[in-house]
């Protein structure tokens, strides 16, 4: 006989999602309509770390 073996499914697990940015207070998925003044706030932004 052969034993089941079960896989266990994180949450969220093949779900697909778009990166969502909080820029100047609106909620951004893609750059694509900003201006170049918006793009360069966006490229001058600090990446901060987390442990």
């Amino acid at each position: 006989m052969e034993k089941e073996v079960k896989k266990t499914k994180m949450v969220g697990e093949g779900v697909k999602f778009d990166r969502i940015r909080r820029i100047t207070g609106y909620l951004v998925g893609t750059l694509d309509r900003f201006n170049n003044a918006k793009k360069a706030e966006v490229n001058d932004r600090v990446c901060h770390g987390t442990k």
